[in-house]
This record gives structure tokens, sequence and C-alpha cells, in this order.
């Protein structure tokens, strides 16, 4: 299988599912193109626009494999679509035995109807994949979020230590952000997806006063909405589900780039689950590279630019577009791969992410009670007013970090503080889950927004 940016059966399924690379497949999407023949025989047949005897004979035409897709490919170089050839293959198989019906192939229709709809059918078929992934991810991280939601972790901020947090949080909101997509996905397939059918500019008028009977029955055999009119150069819903797989994309990457950051030596709170296969040199076999969390990365840089082309591709020029309408032939099934890739490498790492509790308590311990400081200015200035405060435990933390001592011993013998809270009360300052805020209501409104249960609370 090849796609049209990266011609590769080697490289491709790096940044691909193989549900999506079937989706995508040459030989899949000339038989999209070929239920659209059949479909629009049968719908013109039935309002007796092409004699009814001609439909058996484009439907035995209509099976892909009877076609040389190379010789397609060639063809379509020629002529600027791979419609046009495929119709006149069409017919010519037709015509070896019925003449007559040959010339009803495709009647009253343009490529571009071809072309439009059978992309359709492909983004309809490309979200299903898409949705089925998510629903494996959204469940990982659910179900984790609910195991760890009282796990202490280190929340950091421009890469640097801030407060501590519940690790649950962190995973619901990675859940509530794909369940986002997932709806989103899902209001794109139901409003974008429509029929394309205007005939040569748009109009029908090959057809008559029969192309609205045409058109709604054509629409119910592909289960295609109508939309109000032909869309021929109007690629705004082609635009709005592009985006919408970008957006999802960049959605993995961001939680993607978090399991590569928990994964580095010097951090090692979370791992993607283990391959049977290391990429390491042999005399590095204590690595443990994010190579799941990398497909996901790498999908996620290249969607931006794919959907770019997209938005680009929408600059068509009067009925008929030139090079906007062609570039995004090319552009959204390599979309529909990498959002593949990224997605399905998410539902991996969500359904076998493996944490070190011990490891997060470890690294809340590093800056030796800093992480707290929060906290313990929070405390004081309602005890002592916010600017002292401030200037105490500024240079407590100081202190702290030139001996290398912990910041609740060197509070604990500061007289501006043991004048104002006994040693049990500081120490509860330190405690590390009794400074979360509301975190814990968050994740129940982040797991409540999912449509499913919230996992009770220990």
């Amino acid at each position: 299988m090849t796609d049209a940016l990266n011609p590769s059966s080697l490289l491709t399924p790096l940044i691909s599912s193989a549900a999506m690379r079937a989706i995508v497949d040459d030989r899949a999407h000339v038989q999209r193109m070929l239920d659209f023949v059949l479909a629009l025989a049968r719908a013109e047949a039935a309002v007796a626009v092409i004699p009814a005897s001609a439909v058996d004979r484009i439907g035995a035409a209509c099976k892909a494999d009877r076609y040389d897709l190379a010789a397609l490919g060639e063809a379509a170089a020629r002529v600027g679509n791979v419609a046009t050839p495929l119709m006149a293959a069409i017919a010519d198989d037709v015509a070896k035995t019925d003449a007559d019906a040959a010339r009803f192939v495709l009647w009253g229709a343009s490529p571009q109807d071809l072309i439009d709809s059978a992309l359709m059918l492909e983004l309809r078929a490309g979200i299903d994949a898409l949705l089925a992934d998510l629903n494996n991810a959204i469940d990982g991280f659910t179900a984790i979020a609910g195991r760890h939601r009282r796990t202490a972790s280190v929340a950091r901020t421009a890469l640097q230590h801030a407060l501590p947090m519940p690790f649950g949080l962190k995973l619901a909101g990675y859940a509530a952000a794909l369940a986002r997509s997932r709806e989103r996905l899902r209001r794109l397939r139901k409003e974008t997806l429509v029929l394309q059918f205007g005939g040569a500019a748009g109009t029908l008028a090959a057809l008559g006063e029969n192309g609205l009977a045409v058109t709604d029955r054509l629409a119910a055999l592909l289960d295609l909405p109508a939309p109000d009119a032909p869309w021929h150069a109007h690629s705004d819903r082609l635009a709005e589900i592009a985006s919408g797989l970008a957006i999802l994309t960049g959605t993995c990457g961001k939680i993607a780039r978090d399991v590569a950051l928990l994964m580095q030596t010097e951090v090692n709170e979370a791992h993607e689950p283990a391959r049977s296969l290391t990429t390491e040199p042999i005399t590095l076999p204590h690595k443990r590279s994010p190579i799941t969390a990398g497909i996901a990365i790498t999908a996620a840089t290249m969607a931006p630019n794919l959907l770019a082309t997209v938005i680009a591709g929408q600059m068509q020029e009067h009925e008929r577009g030139l090079g906007g309408w062609q570039a995004q032939w090319h552009a959204i099934p390599s979309l529909l791969l990498v959002t593949s890739g990224a997605v399905a490498a998410i539902a991996d790492v969500a359904q076998g992410l493996e944490i070190d509790p011990e490891r997060m308590r470890g690294n809340l311990d590093i800056a030796q009670g800093l992480i707290m400081i929060e906290a313990v200015t929070m405390a004081l200035g309602a005890k002592l007013g916010p600017y002292q405060a401030k200037l105490i435990v500024e240079e407590s933390s100081k202190q702290a970090l030139a001996t290398k001592r912990h910041l609740n011993s060197i509070l604990a013998e500061d007289p501006r503080v043991t004048a104002h809270m006994t040693p049990g009360e500081l120490a509860r300052l330190f405690e590390l889950m009794s400074y979360q805020g509301v975190a814990q209501t968050y994740i129940d409104r982040l797991i409540g927004s999912l449509g499913s249960r919230a996992p009770k609370r220990p």
C-alpha cells in the first residue's frame, strides 16, 4: 500500500494504522468510485432516466479487481484526474456485453461528482476507524485516571517543578481532550459528509427535470445526505473535517510528548507499554526509548502542513477549481493516515501505560520541600501578611538550596515562623496531597464529561 506523499510500503506503516491503510488503499479508493457509478445507475433507472436493463451490465463492471490500477494511474497523469480514465474503462468493460448500456455509464454526472463523493465515502470510513481507536484510548486513560486519582506527582510548568498534583488529573485531562475530538468527529461525520452531484457545472442540466429526483435516490443509496445544492468549488466542509483531524493529531502529540518526557531516565515516572523488539544498540540494553510516543509525535509534526494544504486548496476558481481541488486529493488521504497513526499509538499507550508511584514520590522530594513553597507562603501569609510571608519564604528557600537542607527544617528554626506555627502545623504544610485545591473535583468533572460514571473515591 502506498500513499500520496510517502510512496513506501516500508515507511507508511510507521505513521498509520493498518485499518486506515486499508481504507485509503488505491483499490479501495477505486471501489468507492465504482460504488458511486453503480448507485447512480440505479437511481437513474428508478426514475427512467436510463434503461433498467443497463443497471446489471454496469453493476457487473463495478468491481475494482477488474481494472489495472497502474494503467489507470498512467492515464490519469495524461488527463488530470483518475475519474475520466476509470469511466472510459468501465464503459469499455460494459460494451463487451452491451454496447447500448455502455452509453449510460455516469450519465449526466461529472468526474468531480465521482471523485468528491468517493472522497466523502472514504472520509466516513476513515472517521469510523478513528472513532474505534479513540474509544480505546479514552477508556484506557479513564480507567488509569481512577486508579491514580490520589497518586502524588509533580506538576511541571516550563519543564520545571511547580506544585504537587494528583497524577489522575493529568490522565483525566488526556481522556477529556480526546473525548472532545471524538464528539467533534461525530458531529463532522453527521454534518459535513454530503453527496456531491451537480453534473458539468453544478446545475444537473443534463438530467432536465429529473435532477432532484435522481439526487435524492442517489443520496439514499450511498447514505450520504444531499446538500441544498452541489458544492463543486466550495471545500469548506473538507477544510472543517481536516481541521478536526489535525486538532485530534495535535492532542495525541501533546500526550505523546508528555509520555516521552516522563520516560526520560532522569524522570522515569511512567513508560509506554514495552515492545518485544528493541531498537536500542546491543551496547545500550538499558535504554527504553519511547517508540510508540514517537509515532504520535511524528504524525503530529506532519499534520499541520497537510491541513495547510487543504485550507489553501479552498481557493478554487469559479465552478470548478484548478490546482486547489487537486492538491486536496493528496493531502486528505495523507492526513487520514497520519491521524490514524497518532490515535492508534495513543490508544496503545492508554491501554498499557506503566506508572511508578514511588518514583513520582521520589521526584517530588528532589527539591527538599521547595515544591510546597506556595502552600507555606499562603499559610504564613494568613498569619503575617503576604509581604512578610513572601520575604521569609524566599530567604528560607535560598538557605535550603545553599545548604541542601529540607525547607521544613529551615523554617522550623526561624522564630518568625515558630511564633505563629507549631511543628505539627508546619509539618502538615509539607504533606503533598494536602495541597491539591479542587483537583479531585476536576477529576470528577472531566471523567463525568465523558458520559461515564466517575470512579469512586477510595
